[in-house]
């Protein structure tokens, strides 16, 4: 506890009286030097987890099946082989193909440029449809290219 003077330097009197505030300032001080440590430790500590993830041998190649080819261009028009289609015209032509074959896939190619809003409607017009096999087209990269 700390003790306060009232009496004036000249006097010889020592009348002390206890002072009733807290000082905060140390404990601010306390405070933001963990606050610091903490930030500057805190992305460490989330990215200590070391893993080494598996590596595979190339994957046979999967057998040919019938598959129809969506490709929607950077403007956003799509087509259906090399037809232009409007989606709803895309769903009913994809339901009448997989009353036809059963086992209908559809890879989809889209340019690097499209909105994912567009991609996304088309594949709700070919989820519509029925079809449950849709895959994704894209170029290979080249080795020692991948993430540039």
């Amino acid at each position: 506890m700390a003790l306060r003077s009232n009496s004036s330097l000249n006097s010889g009197e020592t009348d002390f009286q206890a002072m009733s505030e807290i000082n905060v300032t140390p404990l601010v001080d306390v405070m933001l030097v963990l606050l610091t440590i903490f930030m500057l430790t805190a992305p460490f500590i989330l990215q200590s987890v070391k893993v080494k993830l598996p590596e595979t041998a190339p994957v046979a190649a999967l057998k040919p099946m019938q598959a129809m080819v969506v490709s929607v261009q950077p403007d956003g028009k799509a087509f259906l082989g090399r037809d232009g289609i409007e989606l709803p015209a895309l769903e009913s032509r994809l339901k009448a193909e997989l009353a036809k074959t059963p086992e209908l896939s559809v890879q989809l190619r889209a340019d690097a440029g499209v909105p994912y809003g567009r991609i996304t409607e088309v594949m709700a017009a070919v989820s519509r449809a029925g079809v449950v096999k849709l895959s994704f087209v894209t170029a290979s990269v080249p080795k020692g290219q991948v993430g540039k």
